[in-house]
């Protein structure tokens, strides 16, 4: 039986490729389909995440600090292979709960992040389950209509995330936390595989099919050469335990500035070839 709360953000979630207005407008937010373990049929659900680096990020089955887990988490239990939509892309992931010190380090990095997970748990007598859903590498499915179309919503993504993080960054105490840390390198490791899928694929493409576009693929190329050497000065600042605030600050708004304004050009350039207007 749907949900009555859930409906409305699955539908605005999945119109609005991620985005959520109202009390969820900036959360990070994940729908994840589970195999109901009794029924066999699909279930829906919006859940918060934690970015963990790579191909894998975090859920908290905590249903608000109820005593009993949620229905996601006992279908996810019975089946772990789930669809995870993002916003842009649509995938299959494995579930596995995680247990012992690393469910603790991973549960105390969500708390530093949001206090909220611990007035959670505070409700409840049950130990808040925190579960991995890891990418099962597949060809990408998208939304998007056009070529144009899905490379300004991947562009959104990062425009999005890195409004988040320049957010949390302002809001960080003295001491910068560990989610925020993992935060900023999976932004980077998205990053850089956004690139490097463009160097060797589609601007390979394009250039064979469109000489003319030369000095365009060279200047973006040029930008992504800046953009790995801010990328990786921010990773240095990063492994800096003792790093403050304003220095993390400065660092996360200089590779935002220079991320927007390349993502601005390449759309400006590229979009209408990819859509085949001339």
């Amino acid at each position: 039986m749907p949900n009555d709360f859930n409906t409305p953000v699955i539908e605005e979630f999945r119109a609005n490729h991620g985005r959520v207005r109202g009390w969820l407008d900036g959360a990070r937010l994940i729908l994840v389909t589970t195999t109901g373990a009794r029924s066999g049929r699909p279930h829906t659900v919006p859940v918060g995440y934690l970015p963990d680096g790579g191909l894998r990020v975090l859920v908290i089955a905590s249903a608000a600090g109820a005593p009993r887990h949620p229905a996601w988490y006992h279908n996810l239990l019975a089946h772990p292979v789930v669809t995870v939509e993002d916003g842009i892309f649509t995938y299959e992931a494995e579930a596995t709960v995680l247990a012992g010190a690393e469910r603790d380090r991973a549960f105390a990095r969500a708390v530093e992040a949001d206090p909220g997970w611990a007035d959670y748990q505070a409700r409840t007598d049950r130990a808040l389950p925190v579960v991995a859903l890891t990418e099962i590498p597949g060809p990408p499915r998208t939304g998007a209509t056009t070529m144009g179309e899905g490379l300004r919503l991947i562009h959104d993504a990062f425009r999005r995330e890195l409004g988040r993080i320049r957010v949390e960054v302002a809001g960080s105490g003295p001491v910068l936390g560990a989610q925020l840390r993992i935060n900023c390198l999976t932004v980077c490791g998205g990053l850089h595989a956004h690139h490097t899928m463009e160097d060797r694929a589609l601007f390979g493409r394009l250039g064979g099919e469109r000489p003319d576009l030369a000095p365009v693929l060279d200047r973006l190329r040029g930008e992504h050469d800046a953009i790995a050497a801010l990328v990786a000065r921010l990773q240095r600042v990063l492994g800096d335990s003792g790093v403050g605030r304003a220095d993390l600050r400065a660092e996360v708004d200089r590779l935002a500035t220079e991320v927007e304004r390349h993502l601005d050009y390449e759309e400006e350039a590229l979009i209408p070839v990819l859509d085949g207007v001339s």
